[in-house]
């Protein structure tokens, strides 16, 4: 039996987990200083920062699956200016190419979607417009 001033090691998954939280903390402190609006002199709280950034991806991404197509093209929009936006902070930021992949991969594949989007729209649009010629009428007309 243990006795009770004995505790238990923390588990190495909370472990991992403190350690990424505060590696994401420290990263958002140097993303606040390289904010794109510090020009108006704004500069966010890096916390909040971090909070906003976080539930706006998620929000977004699940109007982005799971939204009405109006919804679908909002959230690809911020979803799109949220990469650019990471893409601007790691530039600033100096960092390696291999550091901007996922954001370079995530901001294509949007835009992907958002052409996608747009082609279907347009074929939509033909098609409605598009009219039966005269030679392919009915008999009976």
């Amino acid at each position: 039996c243990a006795s009770p001033s004995h505790r238990p090691r923390p588990l190495l998954a909370n472990h991992i987990h403190n350690t990424r939280s505060v590696r994401q903390k420290a990263l958002f402190v140097q993303f606040a200083e390289v904010f794109p609006l510090k020009v108006f002199c704004y500069q966010p709280d890096p916390e909040s920062y971090q909070a906003a950034v976080g539930w706006l991806e998620l929000l977004a991404g699940l109007l982005l699956v799971l939204g009405p197509p109006v919804l679908q093209d909002i959230s690809n929009l911020l979803l799109t200016l949220l990469m650019m936006g990471a893409l601007f902070t790691l530039v600033s930021l100096k960092e390696s190419l291999n550091t901007c992949i996922p954001a370079i991969v995530c901001l294509g594949l949007l835009l992907l979607l958002d052409i996608c989007q747009a082609l279907v729209q347009t074929k939509q649009v033909v098609r409605a417009t598009r009219k039966t010629p005269g030679a392919f009428k009915e008999p009976w007309e």
